[in-house]
């Protein structure tokens, strides 16, 4: 079965998560999908497939006669599908023979323009597939989890030879909890890679640094006829405090390397006011820099208004991978080379955002990002091909194959 085949079938299955959530999982819907993906794991010959209460799934593949001293290497990928656009209901349209023009999704008023996304020329004649524009597709990532069970149907019916292989899919990767319950001893593996990425060349071992900050206002209501000199409006202020921050750093502004400083949410009235954000840069002196910039405008108006009129709180969420992957580039080196062995050109990518991998690297699993060949995630004009995920499927052979040999 080819990987864009499990995909239609996977993104059926509603797993959206919930990041008002406070169970874990989040949304009791990913076990779905989870107790699918063992069953078929099973079917294929992995006996010891199992979905923890958690809803992580946990498997392992023996090591070929001969190859038990290699390292052990793991693949993972997220069930879970973003909150950001529904993902339930999701109807999966396949092109054949894509005419590389813009794509009309069903009657739903959203076209996917070539002008808007430049890169839907170089998909011309492949199989695309995308969705009615009712919903997003859920090829993030149920596209990484389908290449690497077609990957896991392939190697245990040839005759390659390799070394222990671990599979893990977790659930809330996209809420940021993807790596909170994440087994690392027990998956066992020395290294792994997270399948995740967007196109099939990609291969991501930065990312970045990331927090979320909320800003409290306390206002000071009193009737609008009384008010000179004594309210204090909190829904101004807040407007207030966010003119402060660098509109320049901004995510509609920024690209590449450029960190941001995003406003997510806000909510308030004249007593009580409230902003939530999004901080992130790949460089953490400049993320430290971010940080900082708030905390001086809360300051600015605590000295104003009084003390309390702002209260601050920022979480950090994760770090940039590349300190902990620079010690085992050869990671890195293993998926360039397999790229090239299938016939890509392969590109280093720095997320603008963040993986599992990301995480778990810090928790001892050093786990770099390859793309699953998908597009344009967490909204309607999400899209994949089928050759892309074809050639997703050949580099994991490749990777496994550079960790049997070395």
């Amino acid at each position: 079965m080819r990987a864009y085949e499990r995909l239609l079938k996977y993104v059926k299955i509603y797993t959206t998560s919930d990041e008002k959530s406070t169970t874990h999982p989040s949304t009791s819907r990913q076990f779905d999908l989870a107790n699918i993906l063992v069953e078929e794991l099973k079917t294929l010959g992995v006996s010891n497939a199992r979905v923890d209460d958690k809803c992580y799934v946990y498997a392992s593949i023996d090591a070929t006669p001969g190859y038990e001293n290699k390292k052990a290497l793991g693949y993972i990928a997220h069930m879970d599908t973003a909150p950001d656009f529904s993902g339930q209901g999701v109807n999966p349209i396949l092109q054949e023979n894509y005419n590389g023009e813009d794509i009309v999704l069903g009657t739903s008023g959203r076209t996917i323009r070539v002008s808007d996304f430049p890169h839907l020329k170089n998909l011309k004649g492949r199989t695309l597939i995308h969705t009615d524009g009712t919903t997003l597709l859920g090829a993030d990532d149920k596209s990484g989890v389908a290449e690497i069970m077609t990957f896991v149907e392939e190697i245990l019916a040839s005759n390659e030879p390799h070394g222990k292989i671990c599979i893990a899919f977790t659930p809330d990767e996209e809420i940021g909890a993807g790596a909170d319950f994440f087994d690392v001893k027990g998956f066992a593996a020395d290294f792994a890679y997270t399948v995740d990425g967007g196109a099939e060349n990609a291969v991501e071992y930065e990312n970045f640094n990331a927090a979320g900050a909320l800003v409290r206002f306390k206002g000071v209501n009193i009737h609008p006829g009384d008010a000179k000199d004594i309210m204090v409006n909190a829904g101004l202020v807040a407007m207030e405090f966010n003119s402060m921050l660098p509109p320049d750093q901004i995510p509609a502004k920024t690209e590449g390397y450029q960190g941001f400083i995003h406003l997510t949410e806000m909510s308030g009235d004249v007593a009580e006011a409230s902003l939530e954000y999004i901080i992130r840069d790949h460089d953490s002196e400049k993320f430290a820099d971010k940080k900082k910039i708030m905390e001086h405008a809360c300051n600015i108006i605590n000295q104003k208004y009084g003390e309390g009129t702002c209260v601050l709180s920022i979480k950090d969420q994760y770090q940039n991978m590349l300190e902990k992957i620079k010690p085992h580039m050869f990671l890195i080196d293993y998926a360039f080379e397999a790229l090239k062995e299938a016939g890509e050109n392969p590109e280093a990518v720095a997320i603008r955002g963040g993986t599992d991998g990301a995480r778990l690297s810090f928790m001892g699993l050093p786990c770099p990002n390859l793309g699953t060949g998908g597009y344009n995630f967490h909204g309607p004009m999400e899209h994949i091909t089928a050759e892309g995920m074809d050639t997703v499927v050949k580099v994991l052979h490749g990777i496994a194959k550079r960790f049997a040999n070395n």
